[in-house]
């Protein structure tokens, strides 16, 4: 199985808005245990460590990228 990073849902929007809304009246904290049991939940479903690891380096490549940019727009 190769990673996916195209949308899989017919409705991306209503995917993206079920995930934000379950972190609403959350703390800092509980928002971040919700993400870290989501994320060992679906890897678990996903069943295949290439695909995670793979997963894993390209989240990091892209918040990598971001603070890039971030950091280049205040210059």
């Amino acid at each position: 199985m190769t990673l996916s990073t195209s949308s899989n849902f017919a409705k991306p929007d209503d995917a993206f808005r079920a995930v934000v809304e379950a972190h609403r009246g959350l703390s800092d904290e509980q928002s971040a245990d919700l993400d870290a049991a989501l994320v060992l939940i679906l890897a678990n479903h996903i069943g295949d460590i290439a695909v995670l690891h793979e997963a894993i380096a390209l989240a990091k490549r892209r918040m990598l990228d971001a603070s890039q940019q971030q950091q280049q727009q205040q210059q």
